[in-house]
């Protein structure tokens, strides 16, 4: 029987909204992990694993809305009807929000009142529930009464990832079944034709079109390349799929799998005919391309890249119009706050002093390549023609947001001795979740985290025995944009002096309405020319010549490599200190940071397969097609080349402490995307943690507190709105809007520059007209300030590389609006630089001219108090028009966090916090 009981959830009332469109909202990315179904009671399986706990009780973390992702057609519609929750749904998210008004009276006694504990095993008195999945006798799951984690225990390596896989679709099926669907650009045809879903495919079989025999092939060339542990790793995924489908069969003939099912039209409600597909290896390649795309790949955008500097020529001309590209593009910038801050130098990606083999587009003659075709019905709409709009920009762009953060101080700052750690994933927030907590212990395998649904045969973000790891999105770039010359006619291209056909990939995808989606029917075939240089995503002429943009990945059919990786770091065997931790980082191809935590080091690895790229190429822009300009040693059957060594990717061990929120890794390391300069979200970890640790005695309350305050701070109040107000302070303000509004900006950053109810529960914020105004104003004065001096074709193309803003309230990347990740990309250094420039304040690295006011302090001055007025007079509902979730004129509702329905529950909204979704706090106190 299935063990998910309804209750009504005990933090708020809900209001049901209309039932048919819970799927379409499901424009993101998941994959895989962990939960269970109730048995008998057997407290000492659970018991059995806490020996090998070097944390004392001071591990935590947290994962909302809650362990539970799953629900049968009847809990759904008591959700949607009386918004009842099944158990463990979001047990975790009351906690989580309410850190937001509780940190300032933290306590390290009360952290796991914001966190639930993650120590090994459970207690005997706190067991839900104990089963053996399939019968099998070398197995265990063991659910607390929590959080309803599953804590899997095997004697055998088989049934230790039997398990897992069972776990993982006891609490992620439907979710599961979304993303394979979603890898193989397939979603429409099994979820509906929703414009979200439609969106959703597009970008990611734009990034990742594979055919079934180049998944296997991923497959079999990461098992061939790794050995022993490459033949362990496919015993592990095989006895995990087993899991996953032993699951599928007891839940299909117990009728108790997810409801979804019935609501999509692939089971009947009565009957029970229709059929959930068994999982098979490629599906977990499919998922793994998904989450590598979204997190994991750094790089692209070249193109952009190339129509800018044009921008910038033609405004400047050549000499000067590239100095100009140069100081906005701040590939090395000297104000960057820095991952690695010792002074050690890891070249990567820099500025050849002679760029060789560039191919910029002709002015004027560039075209995005087309990916959907023969549009039928609801295809056609012009919602699900601006969702293939957004899933273009999302896939060719270079800024990905990746997100989330990290805070890590070494013992020696510690009011302990040991190393502290704040840090976890951002990413994004959904029902259920992408991410599922587990506990996984086993021969050769001992840990507990969180793993993405579908590939959590290993924990991938979490704890071992006496360390605990995590990661943030690092961006460097790992992509490339090559052009290819046409010949014959458009879909043969000359490869190394021969007339080549291009690949032709096609998906075909209908769909009809159903209970859950009532879009339309509608049909389309997404298409794409795929190159040895990668698809095409551009058709241009280059000095006259008929060329396609492709882009070519390192980690293009090698989706499956970086399950080395996570077996190492879930093998206690394996790692024993800093350094282990640092070679099994290694074995991740994905542009990673990672960091490392125990009990005596803190250490920190940026992983990812680096092209070592032919001399003179500048990796910014386009470059020919031609042996000359590839990678060194690049063999187009595999996609593999020459990589950069371990040694030339930053990383240290013992450093007095490390930030990360997806800034600069370290000095002359430069990332793919824009905006690595003087203001950067990780200045607010950066100066909070510095300070902790100039002061000594460090606590992970203290840590905690840093990372929560951080966590509320609006960057442009925080780090820029003074220097604004110097400018506008520089002369008596008359005007009395002007005057007023300058009151209440002033007054807010005097109070902290904190988006913060008033109090808990009050769905009010504090200094809420100072946020209006400067949620207002920003976009209005950064346009005032730069557009005369760059003129409007070169604003618009620096804008389509790095946006202007990115409050709280915007809808931004996969994720969209109430995605709580706020503030990554955005105009702010440029505008530090430029009103400090105009001050005469020193500074390092600056743009090449004075843009306020051309440079004269009075005409800055009057340029701001002019936007300044037209923002105060500005009304909320105009601020904040209102959207789905929202009335027009709700501050605080704009910038909620929303659980975005992946399936049918609904949650309710939670007040802003820029955080990590998965959060650990970690303090070791002894060794192995």
């Amino acid at each position: 029987m299935p063990r998910r009981t309804p209750r009504t959830a005990l933090d708020r009332l809900r209001t049901s909204r209309r039932f048919p469109g819970f799927l379409k909202t499901a424009s993101i990315c998941v994959l895989v992990a962990g939960l269970l179904s109730p048995l008998t009671q057997t407290a000492s399986a659970a018991q059995a694993t806490a020996s090998n706990d070097y944390c004392g009780g001071q591990c935590s973390d947290i994962l909302p809305p809650g362990e539970n992702g799953n629900a049968t057609l009847a809990q759904i519609l008591l959700n949607q009807a009386f918004g009842t929750q099944p158990s463990h749904a979001e047990d975790q998210l009351g906690p989580y929000a309410n850190l937001a008004k509780g940190y300032p009276g933290l306590t390290d006694a009360t952290v796991n009142s914001f966190f639930g504990d993650a120590s090994f095993g459970v207690p005997s008195d706190q067991v839900a529930s104990t089963e053996k999945p399939g019968g099998r006798s070398d197995v265990t799951i063991v659910r607390d009464k929590k959080s309803g984690v599953p804590h899997i225990t095997g004697t055998t390596r088989y049934g230790t990832e039997y398990g897992a896989g069972y776990a993982a679709a006891e609490d992620r099926l439907w979710l599961m079944d979304v993303f394979r669907h979603v890898g193989r650009g397939q979603l429409t045809s099994f979820a509906g034709g929703a414009a979200a879903n439609q969106g959703l495919e597009q970008q990611f079989y734009r990034s990742a079109p594979y055919t079934e025999a180049d998944l296997q092939a991923q497959i079999d060339n990461a098992v061939a390349r790794n050995g022993a542990r490459g033949q362990q790793a496919l015993a592990d995924v095989n006895a995990y799929l087993a899991g996953v489908n032993a699951y599928i069969d007891a839940s299909d003939s117990g009728r108790y799998f997810p409801g979804e099912y019935d609501l999509t039209g692939h089971k009947d409600p009565i009957t029970n005919a229709g059929t959930i597909q068994h999982f098979k290896v490629t599906d977990l390649v499919a998922l793994a391309s998904v989450i590598g795309s979204l997190f994991g790949s750094g790089g692209g955008g070249e193109v952009n890249n190339a129509l800018s500097l044009i921008a910038a020529q033609a405004k400047y001309g050549v000499e000067e119009g590239t100095r100009v590209w140069e100081s906005f593009r701040e590939r090395n910038d000297p104000e960057a706050a820095l991952t690695v801050h010792d002074g050690q130098s890891f070249p990567y990606a820099t500025k050849p002093a002679d760029a060789q083999g560039q191919a910029l587009p002709d002015a004027g003659s560039v075209t995005e390549e087309p990916l959907v075709y023969d549009r039928t019905g609801s295809a056609g709409t012009s919602a699900a023609k601006n969702a293939s709009g957004g899933a273009a920009r999302s896939a060719l762009g270079s800024a990905r947001r990746g997100m989330s953060n990290a805070l890590v101080v070494s013992g020696q700052h510690t009011a302990s001795g040991h190393p502290i750690a704040v840090f976890g994933p951002q990413t994004g927030y959904f029902a259920p979740q992408l991410l599922m907590l587990q506990e996984i212990q086993g021969p050769g395998i001992s840990a507990r985290g969180a793993s993405f649904a579908g590939l959590s045969m290993y924990v991938e973000l979490g704890r071992g025995q006496d360390y605990s790891w995590s990661a943030t999105t690092s961006g460097q770039d790992i992509i490339d944009t090559y052009a290819v010359e046409l010949c014959q006619d458009d879909y043969h291209y000359l490869y190394h002096g021969t007339c080549t056909a291009m690949d032709k990939l096609e998906q075909k995808n209908s769909w009809s309405p159903t209970t859950a989606d009532g879009t339309a029917a509608g049909s389309y075939t997404m298409r794409v020319w795929r190159t040895k240089y990668g698809p095409v995503e551009y058709r241009a002429t280059v000095g006259g010549k008929k060329v396609a943009y492709t882009s070519l990945r390192s980690s293009y059919l090698h989706e499956a490599d970086s399950i080395i990786g996570f077996q190492m770091l879930n093998d206690p065997g394996y790692v024993k200190g800093p350094q282990d931790f640092q070679s099994a980082a290694q074995h991740i191809n994905y542009t990673f940071n990672w960091f490392y935590a125990g009990s005596r080091h803190t250490a920190y690895y940026n992983s990812g397969d680096n092209p070592v790229r032919a001399s003179g190429v500048d990796a910014e822009f386009p470059v020919w097609a031609q042996p000359a300009y590839e990678w060194r040693d690049w063999d187009p059957a595999g996609n593999t080349a020459d990589y950069t060594p371990a040694s030339a990717h930053p990383n240290s061990v013992d450093q007095d402490y490390y930030i990360s929120w997806n800034n600069k890794q370290a000095e002359d390391y430069t990332t793919a995307s824009w905006g690595d300069g003087s203001v950067h979200r990780g200045n607010l970890l950066d100066d909070r943690v510095k300070k902790l640790v100039a002061a000594g005695g460090v606590t992970r309350t203290k840590l905690v507190q840093a990372m929560a305050d951080a966590a509320l701070a609006d960057l442009r109040a925080e780090d820029v709105l003074p220097k604004l107000l110097k400018v506008i302070g520089s002369s008596a303000v008359t005007d009395p809007t002007a005057a007023d509004a300058v009151s209440k900006l002033q007054a807010w950053v005097t109070a902290g520059a904190k988006r913060t109810e008033t109090s808990a529960g009050s769905k009010t914020y504090a200094n809420a007209d100072a946020i209006r105004i400067l949620d207002a104003w920003w976009p209005l004065l950064v346009k005032a300030e730069f557009e005369p001096g760059l003129g409007s074709d070169l604003y618009t193309a620096i804008t389509n590389a790095i946006p202007v803003d990115e409050a709280p309230s915007a809808g931004h990347g996969p994720t969209g609006s109430h995605a709580g990740s706020s503030f990554q990309y955005g105009w702010w250094s440029y505008v530090d630089k430029d009103i400090r420039a105009v001050l005469g304040e020193s500074v390092r690295g600056g743009l090449t001219h004075e843009y306020c006011g051309g440079g004269s302090l009075g005409a800055c001055r009057d340029l701001m108090i002019s936007t300044l007025k037209q923002a105060a007079g500005a009304t909320a509902a105009q601020v904040y028009p209102g959207d789905d979730q929202c009335s027009a004129g709700d501050q605080w509702c704009a910038d909620s966090i929303v659980q975005r329905t992946l399936g049918g529950i609904k949650h309710g909204r939670i007040g802003w916090q820029n955080r990590p979704t998965y959060q650990q706090v970690v303090e070791y106190t002894s060794h192995r």
